[in-house]
C-alpha cells in the first residue's frame, strides 16, 4: 500500500543539519536561475537596437528572394513587388529591410531574425540559426531542455559576445565558425565543457582578432558543447 507524506515523514524522522543545509542551496540555485531570466538583471548598459545595424547586399538579396517567391505564387502583385524591390536597394538598415517581409512569412521562417530575447528552454528545445542579429550579451536559460544555437551566419553586434547561462540538467549546444575563441569567465560555475571549435586550415593559433564567445553563469547537471560545422568532403573523382 503507498503510504502518505505523512507516513513518510513519521518513518524518515526529523530534518537534519545536512537536510536543511542542502534545501537551503538548491533554494539559493533555483533562486539565481530565475532571477538570471529576469530582464533587467545584468546591470549594463541596455543593447543597441539590432534593427539599426547596417544592411549588406547579402541581406537584400535575401529580401529580394522572398519578394520574387511571393509575387510568383500571387501573395504580391507585380506593381507590389516592383515597389518592394525599389525599397529594398534603398535601405540601409536590417529594419528597413525586415518590412518589407513582415506580411509575407511568420517569424521563423525571415530572411533574418532580429529577436534578441533571452534564449529559454524548459523541457523542450529551442534552437536560434540562419540570419539573426546576436546582441553583445545573451541570457540562455535551460532547465531540462535543450538549446542550440547556430552562428555560423549570425550578426556580431560585438566581437566579443557573452553568453550568459542558466543551465539546470539540461544541454546547450553552441556552432561557430572555425577560428572563434571559446572562453569561460572567471567566477563561472560550467562543470561540464566540451570545445570542439577548429582552427582553419593552416592556422596555428586563433587570429589577434578573431571573435569571442565567453562562458558565463553557471550549469549544474547538464553541459556545453560547442564546435564548428563540418567541413565539405573532398570529390575523389569528378570534376
Amino acid at each position: 500500500m503507498v503510504g502518505t507524506a505523512g507516513d513518510w515523514e513519521a518513518r524518515r524522522g526529523p530534518h537534519t543539519l545536512e537536510d536543511v543545509s542542502s534545501e537551503s542551496s538548491a533554494a539559493k540555485w533555483i533562486t539565481t536561475f530565475l532571477a538570471s531570466r529576469a530582464p533587467g538583471t545584468s546591470g549594463g548598459p541596455a543593447a543597441p537596437d539590432p534593427g539599426l545595424m547596417r544592411a549588406s547586399d547579402a541581406d537584400r538579396e535575401r529580401v529580394v528572394t522572398v519578394l520574387t517567391d511571393a509575387v510568383i505564387d500571387g501573395r504580391l502583385t507585380p506593381l507590389e513587388h516592383e515597389e518592394r524591390v525599389e525599397r529594398v536597394w534603398a535601405a540601409r538598415t536590417l529594419g528597413e529591410l525586415a518590412e518589407l517581409t513582415l506580411d509575407l512569412l511568420p517569424p521563423e521562417s525571415q530572411p533574418f531574425r532580429m529577436d534578441s530575447r533571452p534564449v529559454t528552454a524548459f523541457f523542450r528545445t529551442e534552437t536560434r540559426g540562419g540570419r539573426w542579429v546576436v546582441p553583445s550579451q545573451i541570457p540562455v536559460t535551460s532547465l531540462g531542455g535543450t538549446v542550440s544555437m547556430d552562428l555560423c551566419e549570425a550578426l556580431l553586434q560585438s566581437r566579443h559576445v557573452v553568453v550568459q547561462l542558466a543551465v539546470m540538467a539540461g544541454t546547450v549546444n553552441l556552432t561557430v565558425p572555425e577560428g572563434v575563441r571559446i572562453v569561460t569567465a572567471p567566477d563561472a560555475r560550467v562543470r561540464s565543457f566540451r570545445n570542439e571549435v577548429r582552427l582553419p586550415p593552416g592556422a596555428t593559433g586563433h587570429a589577434p582578432d578573431a571573435p569571442v564567445i565567453e562562458l558565463a553563469g553557471f550549469v549544474f547537471g547538464g553541459k556545453v558543447v560547442a564546435r564548428s560545422p563540418k567541413r565539405p568532403r573532398r570529390r575523389l573523382f569528378g570534376r
